[in-house]
């Protein structure tokens, strides 16, 4: 069965870091473009950051540029996403998502495969 799961959320204060992981089961990472995705309570998910399967394009949300790094492993068939200098607007679930796309693509509402979730919270 196809799957993935995120881990690594918590949380943390503002100015502080987290690195959150998508692991995938039942198929191989290595062939998909891996999204991150985040939904703040009250509000519309929104595309953090996008990996090509090759891991060499990127791109990121005008709101995390400079803060967060994705990045791919896929020996491990795991994808990451690090997240540095949050603040409470960071704060809502996370959300990893492939697709089987070329180059860094990752629409919100063409993601096939999603992860459930893991909680990142921002507050003093």
């Amino acid at each position: 069965q196809l799957q993935l799961v995120e881990s690594g959320g918590g949380l943390v204060q503002p100015g502080g870091s987290l690195r959150l992981s998508c692991a995938a089961s039942g198929f191989t990472l290595t062939y998909y473009t891996i999204g991150w995705f985040r939904q703040a309570p009250g509000k519309e998910r929104e595309g953090v950051s996008c990996i090509s399967s090759s891991g060499d394009m990127l791109n990121y949300g005008d709101s995390v540029k400079g803060r967060f790094t994705i990045y791919r492993d896929n020996a491990k068939n795991t994808a990451y996403l690090q997240m540095t200098s949050l603040n409470p607007e960071d704060t809502g679930v996370y959300y990893c998502a492939a697709a089987a796309y070329v180059g860094a693509h990752c629409p919100r509402n063409g993601m096939p495969y999603w992860g459930k979730g893991t909680l990142v919270t921002v507050s003093s």
